[in-house]
Formats: C-alpha cells, structure tokens, sequence
C-alpha cells in the first residue's frame, strides 16, 4: 500500500544509493534569473549542454518593475540578471518568457496556467515556493542553484527520501474564510518546524472543497512550516482546470493521461509517517503579528503572552515584537496600516483577484492606504480585464500594476519603507522582506481587502 508520494517517488528514481540519496529523474524544470546564472555558467565553464532542453522553461520575475515594463529596467543589477537569463536561454536554447510576452509572470503561476506543470510529475525550481505545484499531484521542491546545474545538465537530481505526513481537514470552511487562513492557522499550530523533515499530502473536505488557486496557496505555504513540499490528490477539480490548457495533453492523450492521474491517490491502507487533523470549522480570518507565518491569530485574538521557558525563544519573540512595535496581549484589529499588497506566488492568481474586487466593489479605498496589486502573471492581468474586475478596482480607487514577484521580496522598486505597516498576502514576514525595517502583517486577500478599505486591520465577516 503506497501513499500518493511513494507512487511517484517511486516512478521517477533511477538508481538508489545503499545508505544514500535517490537519483530521481525530474520532468520538469523552472528557472528565473535569481538563482540560475551560476548555473549555466557552470555548464558553459565544463562545455555542456542542457541535456533535455524542451523540459526547462525560463522566465523573468523577481527583478522586475511592475511599473513601465516597456522601458529598459532600471536598477542596474536587476537589468543585468534578466538580461543574463534571456542570453541564456539563447544560448542554451531554451523557451523564455521575458519582460513584454504574454506568457511572462512569476514563475508558479505561468506553470500551472499554460499547462506545463501536470499530475504526477516532478517538478524543480531553484525556489523554495515551487512547493505550489504540489496542488496538482506532483512532486515539486525548491533547489539550490548547484542542483539548478545539475537538472540541466542531466535532468536528474540527488535526493534524500522524505518522510510522510498527512494533514487532514476535517469539514467545511466558514464563510469569508480563506485558503491562505488554513494556511496560517495551519503553522501557527504545527510551528514553522513543525514539518521539517516532511513531504505534506493535505487531505480532507475542506481541501476537497478548495478551487485549484485556493489549493496552490496551501501548498506553497507548506515551505513556511519547514517541509519540503506539500501535495494534493488530483480529482476532477484538478482536470476540469487543466482541460484546455495549452500546453496539457489533448484528444486522446488527454483521456490517457486523466485515466492516469485517477490513479495517483494515497491508498486505503497507507500507513504516513505522521498524521495531524485540524477541524476546518475552527480556522478563522488570519493575521500574523511577528517576523515568521508561524505568529498567527485570528484577526479577533489578542497577541499571546510570552509563554516559552528557554531563554532563545524568549529572546526570539521579544526582538519579533519589538521589530514590529507590538506588545503580548495587544489586541490588532483596529489597528492603522499603510500598505496593502496583493500578489505573489501565494495570492496572484484570478481568484484572488476576483475576492478583493468583490469585497471593495461599491467601496472606496482609504486615504491612508497605498495600495499594490500585482496580479502573478500578464494571463491572470488579462483575465481581469476580460473580467471588468479592473473598472470595480479602478472605481474604489486601486490601480493595477504589471505582473512580478514585487513587493513580496521587494528585490525591484517595490519596497514598504521603514516603520510602515504593509497588509501582505505574500508569504514571508521576516525582517526586512519588503524593504529594509518594513513591518509585515501577513493574510489573505479578503482581509488585504478589507484593510485597503478601513484603513486598518479589519475582520472581513464582520
């Protein structure tokens, strides 16, 4: 009896190493220009090629303006890397989505949408969310850039087995609550080592229950709680998302395929190296209040008391406080903010998008909040066109900005300043991730919204 990671884990080693790692073939490959130009310098330097071209897909998204992508980048370095990543797919002959294509944005979201990233693959990235392709039925892992060389040169990669855990739901999801607060509530309970050493299956009605963008907002956060990836059984949810899809099989390879992907599903009797079951019912609307996802509440909550007996934890959560300029027992509903984002490879996607616009429409943005939203890719802008949700944003007084990773690394022009508080639908809060001394309260995109609008940290189902 096999877990749907044993199926295919198991299906792609190609030789194991008694006492060692696994040698596991990977079926697809992304790259960006922050991690990958070491890379191929490394192969041009041993005169190699990339050995399975058509399996690696390039594009720009971590240096990129949201702002003028017409006009040549700026930032010196930021310019220097994307013009480094677009000679070397020349070079290499590779297919690169650059500044300008349609196809271009970040680089777990352009996956999904075109096709590329499919049921019971593996799946690599020299980034740590390429845990989001997980949604799918895949193995998907971030890399370091000397694996990055080795996928290239090889298509495999060394591995060490991971061991198994299964995160169950149970039930339904109240109204107004989000994937991205199943996430947060999620880590807040299990820490943000609570899964090291793991790769995550989320199972369970709720996660049943969630669209394709609700369910690669989870697993892209399964990296925050230290796994090394997180997965969802593919179901029909998963096939009616792909069907159509440019790059996804068609006619009869795509009755193969689904005939296929139906197999890829934990076994009855499959025995995880850990079970954990949360009671969907329980999670409510979710804000972080320290400088790692694992500090969450419920918007409604107070910060807790200090409540760790050795002396670094204490020290941990009094600096995080102190960065932040919270205190234990503070209640932060209510509380002014600056900036709102939307966007990132964990909120970028159409349905997001479409919950913000919902929640402001009829509304107006609040004279004190400088607002971001950054949809995750040119094919996500152009749905939200096609959609009229950019004239609902327009109206409340939001623009919309060109698609890239933004001010969730805030690598390009897009930084919080210091000392302002940003409602952040991205992923990480840790100091200085939006800008240096920028405060980051994470949360997802109905509490961004409802923040944009009040001008404070606002529970959307009130």
């Amino acid at each position: 009896m096999k877990t749907l990671f044993d199926k295919i884990w198991d299906a792609h080693i190609v030789t194991e190493v008694k006492d060692g790692p696994t040698q596991l073939y990977i079926d697809r490959h992304y790259c960006h220009e922050v991690t990958s130009p070491q890379a191929f310098a490394g192969l041009r330097a041993r005169g190699l090629k990339v050995f399975r071209p058509e399996q690696t897909i390039l594009t720009a998204d971590h240096n990129i303006p949201t702002m003028d992508q017409d006009k040549p980048i700026r930032d010196e370095v930021s310019r220097f890397q994307v013009d480094t990543l677009a000679n070397n797919a020349r070079e290499f002959g590779l297919t690169y989505y650059g500044l300008g294509h349609p196809k271009n944005g970040i680089v777990h979201v352009i996956g999904p949408e075109n096709g590329y990233t499919l049921p019971g693959m593996t799946i690599v990235c020299g980034d740590s969310h390429t845990s989001t392709h997980g949604a799918f039925g895949a193995i998907a892992f971030g890399i370091g850039t000397s694996e990055v060389e080795m996928v290239l040169a090889s298509q495999c990669i060394l591995q060490t087995r991971p061991k198994t855990m299964r995160i169950t739901f149970q039930g339904k999801l109240n109204e107004g609550v989000t994937a991205k607060d199943m996430a947060l509530y999620m880590i807040s309970q299990l820490t943000t080592g609570g899964a090291t050493g793991y790769f995550v299956e989320y199972a369970g009605e709720a996660v049943e229950n969630l669209s394709m963008e609700g369910r690669m907002t989870l697993c892209n956060l399964s990296i925050e709680m230290g796994a090394r990836g997180g997965m969802v059984a593919p179901d029909e949810t998963t096939f009616t998302y792909l069907k159509g899809r440019e790059f996804a099989p068609k006619g009869k390879k795509w009755n193969e395929a689904v005939a296929y992907w139906k197999t890829l599903k934990t076994d009855e009797d499959a025995v995880f190296d850990k079970e954990v079951v949360f009671d969907a019912s329980q999670i409510k609307p979710m804000i972080t209040y320290g400088t790692n996802p694992g500090m969450a509440i419920p918007i409604d909550e107070k910060i807790p008391a200090l409540q760790h007996s050795d002396t670094a934890s204490r020290i941990s959560f009094e600096k995080a406080l102190a960065y932040m300029g919270f205190k234990p027992g503070e209640k932060l509903e209510g509380k002014p903010v600056d900036y709102v984002f939307l966007g990132s490879c964990t909120n970028g996607r159409i349905e997001d998008f479409r919950m913000f616009a919902n929640y402001v429409k009829g509304k107006k943005k609040a004279d004190n909040i400088t607002a971001w939203l950054v949809p995750g890719s040119w094919q996500v802008r152009k749905q939200i066109e096609a959609e009229g949700l950019d004239k609902i944003l327009e109206e409340a007084g939001f623009e919309l900005r060109q698609p890239g990773c933004s001010a969730c690394l805030a690598m390009n022009d897009d930084k919080i300043p210091a000392g302002k508080y940003a409602v952040s639908t991205s992923n990480r809060n840790f100091e200085g991730r939006q800008g240096p001394g920028a405060r980051t309260i994470l949360a997802g995109p109905l509490v961004a919204a409802a923040a944009a609008v009040t001008g404070k940290i606002t529970d959307p189902t009130k």
